[in-house]
């Protein structure tokens, strides 16, 4: 993905903590669970692998604005050549607009037929009656748990129906500056796997007078930091109902102690600035950089860098990395037409099936079959990022939950710049996330 895509998703998750919930919520009523009358109905349910109805025109949304989008308008234009009677038009808002318009566009009877999301707005477009679900896609191709990794397939689920098929994941991933790491005597082939060893390598790194980690006090990544450590460490962000907060305990004190650690110790500097942390990977003043699969684009794009990227260091008591996933879905619409749902079935499927394309655009296929074939195994950046699938971590699948995740947010921000103990920032957010936690329930339903 693109530098400008970054910013976009930047974006996307500000939306999501406060103004873009309002806004989904305001543009949409309705209560909770399955879509009514207007879902799939049986006729829609036969196997999706091909569609032999009337010609039909799909339209298909997604926020596909950065370095990814034309591996995504190349799958479109070859699945059109290969289905003369689907036309697939794909519109591509920046992301923040999308979550904006497509709730709008579905109430007023105007929405899309098929689109992405990512995982954690899922849950929240079903309970409003936005998205139907597509358990009838699953059970007809006989999509399971292991035809893609527990945490992802589990998250696109909400109140015993799936809403969401999985198209991929992107997680974090240690980058690390080859120059930099040899400059400091270290093996630049040979990443650190482990806690001990990793904090080696940045004594090492402070010897050559090298600030090896920089920690950063945004959201991307050092929110995505903070909970993969805790992750490690064996806690949870929330209850798995969602019903409080768990980010204060402490796994999450050690989490956040250990990032505030890296400035206090001299591996970090103070006060890092947006994106300060990757230039300063790049630019040969920091070793090593924790960052999304998105990244893989940027360095690639940066001449004469000579770089890596490995899993990420083993912290805590056990390996986790977060992780963003964008999913399929299906848009409600006030009149159900049989041959357009056959047909979106028909396109997911066929995209799925092809995903080793979009993995080229920087993404790790969700499909098991397509993730453990020789094509994404030559992808060496995609697939060393990818070998970490079934240690990843999302959201509950709860309304409004990143209204709440937002908390995490500020108390990261305050830890690292050094405006409040860690304990202290965390505990102040989880009693604020506790509330909004409790005005969701009121709001979409116990």
């Amino acid at each position: 993905m693109s530098s400008s895509h970054n910013l976009t998703r930047r974006g996307l998750l500000a939306l999501g903590a406060g103004a873009g919930s309002a806004l989904l919520l305001s543009a949409c009523g309705g209560g909770g669970g399955p879509a009514g009358p207007a879902g799939p109905s049986k006729a829609a349910s036969a196997a999706p692998t091909t569609y032999t109805g009337p010609k039909v025109d799909l339209a298909f949304w997604n926020g596909f604005t950065g370095g990814d989008g034309p591996f995504m308008k190349k799958l479109v234009e070859r699945f059109n050549g290969e289905h003369p009677n689907i036309k697939v038009t794909m519109n591509v808002y920046q992301w923040a607009d999308y979550y904006a318009k497509v709730p709008a566009a579905v109430t007023a009877g105007q929405g899309p037929d098929v689109g992405i999301m990512h995982v954690d707005s899922v849950p929240t477009n079903a309970a409003r009656q936005v998205i139907v679900p597509l358990d009838d896609l699953a059970a007809s191709l006989s999509l399971t748990e292991s035809d893609f990794s527990p945490p992802v397939w589990k998250a696109g689920v909400y109140r015993n129906a799936r809403y969401a098929i999985p198209l991929d994941v992107h997680p974090l991933g240690m980058f690390y500056n080859k120059a930099v790491v040899a400059e400091a005597g270290l093996d630049p082939d040979k990443p650190p796997r482990t806690g001990a060893d990793y904090l080696a390598a940045l004594e090492e790194l402070k010897k050559a007078g090298i600030q090896g980690h920089w920690a950063t006090p945004f959201p991307f990544t050092g929110t995505f930091q903070f909970g993969s450590l805790l992750h490690q460490f064996g806690g949870t962000l929330f209850s798995a109902d969602a019903a409080t907060a768990t980010f204060a305990q402490e796994p999450g004190v050690k989490a956040l102690s250990w990032l505030v650690d890296l400035i206090t110790k001299g591996y970090s500097p103070k006060n890092v600035g947006q994106d300060a942390d990757l230039i300063a990977l790049k630019n040969g003043k920091a070793a090593y950089n924790w960052n999304g699969i998105w990244t893989i684009n940027t360095l690639n794009e940066a001449e004469g860098l000579e770089w890596g990227v490995a899993p990420l260091p083993v912290i805590g008591d056990q390996p986790a990395a977060w992780a963003g996933s964008h999913q399929f879905v299906v848009f409600k619409q006030r009149a159900r037409d049989d041959d357009k749902l056959a047909a979106a079935k028909v396109f997911i499927n066929w995209i799925s099936q092809h995903s080793i394309e979009w993995a080229k655009g920087g993404q790790v296929p969700a499909r098991k079959t397509i993730r453990e074939g020789a094509e994404f195994k030559a992808l060496e950046h995609q697939s060393v990022i990818g070998s970490q699938i079934d240690h990843l971590y999302f959201l509950p699948p709860v309304p409004g939950i990143p209204d709440a995740s937002a908390q995490i947010d500020t108390a990261v921000n305050q830890a690292i710049l050094l405006k409040k103990e860690p304990a202290a920032a965390l505990g102040e957010a989880a009693a604020k996330a506790d509330k909004i936690l409790e005005q969701n329930r009121k709001k979409y339903g116990a």
